[in-house]
């Protein structure tokens, strides 16, 4: 069993939640705070009918006063700024020693900008993007891919392990945001073809039951496949990560793409066929949904 720490957790999203929640269950004693305050009420009265005893706070800085680690997890870059250097701010509130880990999904310079807030002040931050989605989240079965020092991570790894089944230590400041800004676009390029993919065997006439477990053993198989082709045969997209998300952290991909000088035509292509689904009113649909921009066609 690991150390148990005093705990603060910001955001209780749809990924947020059931993280603080897995930390409450493994023993640390934690303090939450959301920024809509049913949303972080709702949380405790889940929790205490789980039978765990969680405390919430009224501001960022009120959640991290006496936190040893201080997690975060919000929206965007924007949010991060907020919660962390905002009024009533975490950072400034931190107790001496503390360490903050961020679990949103933002830019590499923001990961860079925090880690070098925290070292001005003498604490310690990582940077910690997750993949898995809310089932992943739910089950505690998230990957996590971290950015930061190695003093920082050997202290971060045993608290995070209560919700994941991986974590990678990808380098410094900044190479857990840039992982994470390859993991979406390795997914925005296997949904582009699994959609076109389902609509050829669907306007074929093929058993799609059958074509999926032909194919579904050989080198096209992928996670979305075996996860999203049942569903996306039925169109069915009510999960978690939704394809506002997704087109938010293909932003930051694309950006940081082109800071390095390189060229991104695929996964600035799938951006835009995500434009045209939340044109259609589709932006809180699964990243699956990319399929309804396709016609039918043929005999389905």
């Amino acid at each position: 069993m690991s150390k148990l720490h005093k705990i603060a957790f910001i955001g209780l999203g749809v990924m947020g939640a059931p993280m603080a929640r897995h930390l409450a269950a493994a023993g640390h004693a934690v303090t939450a705070f959301n920024r809509t305050s049913a949303r972080a009420q709702a949380w405790q009265a889940d929790c205490a009918k789980r039978g765990l005893q969680v405390a919430l706070a009224a501001t960022p800085a009120q959640a991290v006063a006496d936190a040893e680690v201080a997690f975060t997890c919000v929206g965007n870059d924007d949010d991060l700024a907020e919660v962390l250097f905002g009024a009533d701010g975490a950072l400034a509130a931190m107790a001496d020693g503390a360490l903050l880990v961020d679990h949103t999904t933002v830019s590499a310079d923001m990961a860079r900008r925090i880690d070098a807030a925290t070292r001005e002040i003498g604490l310690e931050a990582v940077d910690a993007p997750v993949s898995g989605g809310q089932a992943g989240a739910e089950n505690g079965k998230l990957a996590i891919m971290c950015g930061g020092s190695a003093e920082a991570m050997t202290r971060a790894t045993p608290v995070m392990d209560c919700y994941a089944a991986r974590i990678v230590h990808v380098g410094p400041a900044g190479a857990g945001q840039t992982a994470k800004m390859a993991n979406q676009m390795c997914i925005a390029g296997i949904l582009g073809g699994l959609s076109e993919a389902i609509r050829l065997a669907g306007a074929a006439g093929l058993d799609m039951d059958k074509t999926f477990e032909a194919i579904s053993g050989g080198a096209a198989q992928s996670w979305q496949m075996e996860n999203r082709w049942a569903t996306m045969v039925k169109d069915e997209f009510a999960f978690g990560f939704a394809i506002d998300w997704m087109r938010k952290d293909l932003g930051y991909a694309l950006a940081e793409a082109r800071r390095l000088g390189l060229s991104s035509p695929v996964s600035a292509l799938v951006d835009q066929f995500y434009a045209e689904v939340q044109a259609q009113g589709g932006g809180r649909l699964d990243t699956s949904a990319l399929i309804t921009r396709l016609p039918k066609g043929g005999s389905q």
